[in-house]
């Protein structure tokens, strides 16, 4: 879609997935079961998809796997004919960045979401003209990672600059901490646009982001939807609480029933990505829910010390039973 739709469909917000990798029991890609996910996603609602992303293994890249391309076509052809906005994941340093910015344009990605993690030793200066680089290939949606999983921290100079970039559509904040939240969000307020979309990747506080007004002086921003990983399972159950958010907002009254849900939700997260031991399992969390829906086979990562911790797949199921209205799939 062109950049003007672009803008305006990432402002009206919405429930954007972090699109997960279907293996076999051999780690090989299991299409059928990756187009199924895919489906799966458009059925229930969703306004966008990210593909290639932390959930989708960052492990596709590696030459000896040499799946990220496959993956990102593979999305892109069963949405073809929606509406559904297509990002694409891009990391790295800024050649392997633009080659991959590159094939997203090329496969027709709407977006990159561009991940800063592993470039812990670069001044923010470099960083920022990494961010211009990619942004002169393809719509950029920036990407505020948890230090835990490889991001690191970065300033509210950093952001206010970043804003500047006149290819930047949106924002995922994802540092799993208010006062970082807040750099990002009085960054943007600082630097006057209200072309750029606030999206949350904060899994541990999804509904307090969703209808939390951030005012700042005679400016207030909200965030309009969210990325997240966590939205990749119970899909049915995240479009409704979305939708309950928005509707809240636009009442200017949140009930007490939607507060509650908002502690319900961080506990299922905690669970999910496996929080008590440093998100160790938070990929074959996500595979094992998928698993229950029948729409994975099993939990294998690409990496085979990656796997589901003690006990962390008799607490999903338990949690599911908890929270029914919150794990429909």
């Amino acid at each position: 879609m062109d950049a003007s739709k672009l803008r305006t469909r990432l402002l009206q917000g919405g429930v954007i997935p972090a699109h997960p990798l279907a293996l076999t029991a051999e780690r090989r890609l299991d299409e059928t079961a990756q187009r199924g996910l895919t489906d799966y996603y458009v059925s229930a609602g969703v306004h966008g998809l990210a593909v290639g992303v932390h959930t989708t293994q960052f492990a596709i890249r590696k030459p000896e796997i040499g799946l990220y391309e496959p993956v990102l076509s593979l999305a892109a052809e069963a949405t073809r004919s929606t509406d559904i906005i297509k990002i694409a994941g891009v990391c790295g340093p800024t050649s392997q960045a633009l080659i991959e910015a590159q094939t997203a344009k090329r496969l027709g990605y709407d977006a990159v979401l561009l991940s800063l993690g592993g470039l812990g030793s670069w001044t923010e200066s470099a960083l920022l003209d990494h961010c211009r680089a990619v942004a002169d290939v393809i719509p950029v949606i920036g990407f505020y990672l948890q230090p835990a999983v490889g991001g690191r921290i970065l300033s509210r100079a950093f952001w206010r600059i970043f804003f500047q970039i006149e290819n930047v559509v949106a924002v995922k904040v994802a540092p799993f901490s208010r006062y970082q939240t807040l750099d990002v969000i009085f960054a943007l307020a600082e630097c006057g646009r209200t072309d750029i979309a606030l999206y949350t990747g904060n899994d541990d506080s999804i509904i307090h982001d969703l209808i939390t007004p951030f005012i700042i002086g005679d400016v207030t921003l909200r965030f309009c939807g969210g990325l997240l990983g966590h939205w990749s399972v119970w899909t049915r159950s995240a479009v409704d609480v979305w939708k309950r958010c928005r509707a809240a907002v636009d009442a200017g009254v949140v009930d007490a029933e939607l507060l509650a849900d908002a502690a319900a939700v961080t506990e299922l997260n905690r669970i999910l990505f496996d929080a008590d031991n440093g998100f160790a399992g938070c990929i074959a969390g996500i595979h094992e829910v998928l698993v229950r829906q029948g729409l994975m086979a099993g939990t294998w990562c690409l990496d085979p010390s990656e796997g589901l911790s003690p006990g962390q797949a008799a607490a999903l199921l338990a949690a599911e039973r908890r929270y029914p209205a919150l794990t429909r799939f």
